[in-house]
């Protein structure tokens, strides 16, 4: 044991540039994602903005107890958890068929322009996406004017200000936005297959769907079981795509808030615009917890499937 110590410090000192080469990733981590673990504590503290960091009046459970016994908190909770978990079903599926499209096409041509036209939407801002999702669904804009010449309705459709729309509304986004680039993983992982295996099954009389069910899907499991512990930390936030926020605050409105109003929407409204910032720490603080029970139980699942964690 000693030896090999010996011999991995001096490993590590030959890779000193490589090793400094993550310190900078390691000091954003530190300062972004750990430090601002501190703050939680204020969910117990009576904190005040104008008295510092110290000295604040430790209230225990009071503000969880204010939350527990608010409407808006549930309601948001709700919410966030609906949305989240048919975002997830979906933005979760959909890049891994796309992968399988993507790749199955026999064009060459075809198969880079599909793959960079479905990409191309996750480098715009979500500002820009929810503007031209608002010009789309305007009553008096292309989807109403598609569905009146396919005649599947009489009157133009005000979807943003009919709650039931919200979620599906929000699931046909994050597809539309990120299932190109989340895809990438999977395409990453089926290039990787041996093509022998593929070769040796066609000589053997496998067809196309036989080579994708026996061979594909197998070969990038482990890949997706990686995705979806990863996934499920931020499933409450959105699932794999984390834009509940956004789209609470940008395609929100007085209409459809029965179905848009969020938990980080609710957040940011008691710690921001109400200036309750214990209370505000108190909602997060259940939020991370919740998030963290999400991320350990899709490690212990992918156990069972895999025989193997990903920590």
């Amino acid at each position: 044991m000693k030896r090999k110590r010996v011999h991995k410090l001096h490993m590590d000192k030959g890779q000193w540039q490589l090793q400094a080469m993550v310190l900078p990733a390691m000091i954003c981590f530190l300062i972004f994602s750990y430090v601002p673990v501190m703050g939680l504590i204020n969910a117990f503290l009576d904190y005040s903005i104008t008295d510092g960091f110290f000295g604040h009046e430790f209230v225990g459970l009071k503000y969880f107890k204010e939350l527990f016994s608010d409407e808006n908190f549930w309601l948001s909770m709700k919410n966030a958890v609906g949305m989240s978990a048919l975002k997830f079903f979906f933005t979760f599926t959909a890049p891994l068929f796309l992968a399988i499209f993507i790749n199955e096409v026999p064009y060459k041509w075809l198969k880079k322009i599909t793959q960079t036209g479905s990409y191309l939407p996750h480098f715009l801002s979500y500002v820009i996406v929810a503007t031209l999702w608002m010009v789309f669904l305007d009553p008096n804009g292309i989807i109403n004017e598609v569905l009146q010449m396919l005649n599947l309705t009489g009157a133009p459709v005000e979807f943003l200000a009919e709650p039931k729309y919200f979620w599906w509304i929000g699931v046909g986004i994050d597809c539309w936005q990120e299932s190109g680039w989340n895809a990438i993983i999977y395409l990453a992982a089926i290039a990787g297959i041996n093509q022998d295996l593929y070769e040796a099954a066609e000589v053997d009389g496998a067809g196309r769907w036989k080579r994708l069910i026996h061979i594909t899907l197998p070969s990038i499991g482990w890949t997706a079981g990686v995705l979806f512990v990863m996934n499920c930390g931020s499933l409450l936030s959105g699932g794999p795509v984390a834009s509940n926020f956004n789209q609470s605050y940008l395609l929100g409105n007085a209409f459809n808030r029965p179905t848009s109003y969020v938990i980080q929407k609710y957040i940011t409204d008691e710690g921001l615009n109400q200036m309750r910032f214990s209370f505000a720490a108190a909602g997060n603080l259940i939020l991370s917890t919740l998030s963290v029970g999400l991320l350990l139980t899709a490690n212990k699942i992918l156990k069972k499937v895999f025989g193997r964690t990903v920590f």
